[in-house]
């Protein structure tokens, strides 16, 4: 079971066994199958190697060096920490739950309206851990809660792809890719906020003077905007005595900042750890590139056979070569709204009542408002990338703050999930397990799955224009 759950959750391999079962429904000769698996599995890894290189490099170490600079204290909302604590207790049920999800999944594809296969096995993993917590709160055990989890987790594997498609189609400009992260509802948030500035031009058509003509190229333009956050970070953590205080010094993201242990200066290493930042993500387009050009023709002979008009859901940074200027700019927002959400939820906490203190996490702040910035250029242009990144910042402080006494309530206190789908289920199915408990709390679960499917059969289907 556990070689299972790990081919499940290792996006690589996952996707690379839908676009080697796609290939081989479309009877493609033995090269061809070797080939598109191949290449899809090894596009994924650099895609990964990519996203590791940042996370264990620039973005950590940003993260700590903005909360030590500015003396910043509270959660900081992360799915990793939170889902090693459920797994501690809900191990096997999480493995069940995410099998039986990603059939329902492919039940839900086929018989529904709503035809997205959900490939993001990491956050397929991390929803199922969060919904066998929260289900066996509400009293289910055994058979009924891997049921009930598996048939909620299918049905949020195709709502969170649905409700992105309308603008994930102006995105890539086809119709034959969906998305896949369960950040969905933040990136649906900021594209609606993006609508509000229809006809403003593209972060992409922003035209640079001659002199400053090479910002148009994405690597040098984050390459430089990063080095200079990372100088004036770094500069203000080392003017507070970052290099003198012993606790940071155990910081293996800031090893190479104290003196003892390397010559390197302080403004060298913020100056290589900005231009690394770029590299992460130079890295992670070219594996982007690299997948979409295999998956999508693999992936017609599911959509022929197994399931009609299928359309493979992708991790986030699929749409960044789309709009590789959108992407800085929604990082570096998402991450100011970020700042003004805690300055808020302190004003709320001292003033009003009691919350959690959420920080600006830099990851989902990376990634989460990355996304959310290409989707509201897509809808709003440059004005709609600005202000729906920003928005998509409070959302994502003030959704992890809601959750919190849910999270609380299932004795993970002083942890929460960073990502916008993940609180937003967590704030809904934790608050109706509490009110309704056992067989009904499982008759729900499958009432819910069932209306999808349901609706596809009696509702009058739209006429497709001759």
């Amino acid at each position: 079971m556990e070689f299972i759950i790990n081919i499940l959750s290792t996006p690589a391999i996952l996707v690379g066994l839908m676009a080697l079962l796609g290939l081989i429904l479309q009877g493609k000769k033995i090269e061809d199958v070797v080939k598109g698996t191949v290449k899809t599995i090894v596009g994924f890894l650099v895609l990964s190697a990519g996203a590791a290189f940042l996370q264990s490099g620039s973005l950590n170490a940003f993260g700590e060096l903005f909360n030590y600079a500015f003396n910043m204290q509270g959660v900081v909302p992360n799915n990793e920490a939170i889902v090693s604590l459920g797994l501690e207790q809900f191990a096997s049920q999480t493995a069940y739950i995410m099998c039986f999800g990603m059939v329902a999944n492919i039940i839900m594809a086929r018989f529904s309206r709503m035809n997205y296969i959900f490939l993001t096995g990491h956050h397929t993993l991390y929803m199922a851990c969060m919904l066998a917590v929260i289900l066996n709160v509400g009293g289910l055990d055994g058979i009924e809660l891997i049921i009930s989890g598996g048939l909620m987790l299918g049905l949020i594997m195709v709502i969170s792809p649905a409700i992105c498609q309308p603008t994930m189609r102006k995105i890539v400009k086809t119709d034959e890719l969906a998305f896949g992260h369960f950040g969905g509802a933040g990136y649906w948030f900021a594209a609606q906020v993006g609508k509000l500035f229809k006809g403003s031009k593209s972060t992409e058509k922003v035209n640079f003077p001659q002199r400053i003509s090479f910002l148009r190229d994405t690597t040098v333009a984050i390459g430089l905007t990063m080095v200079i956050f990372f100088v004036i970070v770094t500069g203000v953590a080392v003017a507070n005595g970052l290099l003198d205080d012993k606790v940071m010094a155990q910081s293996a993201n800031l090893a190479a900042l104290y003196s003892g242990e390397t010559t390197t200066h302080w403004a060298v290493w913020a100056l290589t750890s900005g231009l690394s930042f770029a590299g992460g993500v130079y890295i992670i387009l070219a594996g982007v590139r690299l997948i979409i050009g295999e998956i999508v023709p693999a992936f017609k002979g599911i959509a022929e056979k197994l399931v009609p008009n299928a359309k493979p859901a992708l991790d986030c940074p699929v749409v960044f070569p789309y709009a590789p200027n959108a992407v800085l700019i929604g990082f570096l927002v998402s991450f100011v709204g970020g700042i003004v959400g805690l300055f808020i939820l302190g004003f709320i906490n001292s003033s009003i009542t009691p919350v959690a203190l959420i920080l600006p996490g830099v990851i989902p702040h990376f990634f989460c408002g990355a996304t959310a910035g290409v989707f509201a250029n897509a809808e709003g242009g440059l004005k709609g990338c600005l202000a729906g990144s920003f928005l998509h910042g409070l959302l994502i402080t003030f959704l992890p703050a809601i959750c919190m006494p849910v999270m609380g309530a299932l004795n993970f206190a002083n942890s929460t999930f960073s990502d916008a789908d993940f609180s937003i289920v967590g704030i809904i199915i934790g608050n109706i397990a509490q009110f309704i408990q056992g067989t009904g709390l499982m008759a729900v679960c499958i009432g819910l799955f069932l209306i999808p499917i349901i609706y596809n059969f009696i509702a009058p289907k739209k006429q497709k224009a001759e």
